[in-house]
């Protein structure tokens, strides 16, 4: 029996709005009673694929070329995401953020999952990115981000140099397009109620509330499960063979 109700969310280390949206569903959360019989799991997506990483220009600098906008426009668009990003109190600069493939980041983040370090190491590749300035497809920086979440160093580089993790980001992929995913971030919770895009909070709190409460009804808590009742003692002190 699952002992945790599950909330997965789809996401991109290079979407701002999964930075804002992972916010206010930690917010959400924090103001959930009953949130410690939630568990959230980060799935891949990927905004870009085949993306190659620019490691000496700017966010705005690469979608000014992919998108055929001025470099002003892109300026003007970022500046509007960053004032949202401000809105619920994370620092975030596309002006000078590094774009890069995801693909090794999100194997970082799968391996993360297997310590049970999945959501440290998913806010720190967010933070690297977007107030950090640093390159999140550069293998050094990634080792240096598991390690200080709790991964170990030489562990987490021998992964790295490997394609360990490749068939569950791309398994991650898959299954998304399977449910008709289409942008990110994407929240599915308990395979029942869904919400695309960071939304207001009243909404991930609502939502919240309700799955939990319809998962702890088919969940009822229990310390243990009762395999089978033999003779004992009652509270009462009555002792009946």
């Amino acid at each position: 029996m699952a002992d945790k109700m599950k909330i997965e969310v789809w996401s991109d280390v290079l979407c701002p709005f999964c930075y804002i949206g992972k916010k206010k569903l930690d917010d959400a959360l924090r103001a959930t009673s009953g949130s410690d019989r939630i568990e959230v799991e980060f799935k891949s997506f990927e905004l870009m694929p085949g993306l190659e990483t620019y490691p000496l220009r700017t966010t705005n600098e690469m979608l000014a070329e992919t998108k055929g906008w001025s470099l002003e426009q892109a300026a003007q668009m970022g500046s509007q995401v960053e004032q949202l990003a401000a809105n619920v109190g994370l620092e975030m600069d596309q002006s000078t953020s590094i774009p890069a493939n995801t693909v090794r980041a999100h194997r970082l983040i799968h391996l993360a999952r297997d310590h049970g370090l999945q959501t440290q190491v998913a806010q720190a590749l967010f933070l690297a990115h977007f107030a950090q300035q640093r390159n999140i497809d550069d293998l050094d920086t990634l080792v240096e981000i598991g390690r200080t979440a709790g991964l170990d160093a030489d562990v987490t580089r021998a992964v790295l140099e490997s394609d360990a993790y490749t068939d569950e980001v791309r398994a991650d992929i898959r299954e998304a397009r399977e449910l008709g995913v289409t942008g990110v971030p994407f929240f599915v919770f308990d395979r029942t109620y869904a919400i695309s895009g960071a939304q207001e909070d009243d909404v991930f709190r609502s939502t919240i509330e309700r799955s939990l409460t319809e998962w702890e009804a088919r969940h009822p808590a229990s310390p243990f499960e009762l395999v089978q009742e033999g003779q004992s003692c009652s509270v009462d002190g009555t002792c009946a063979p």
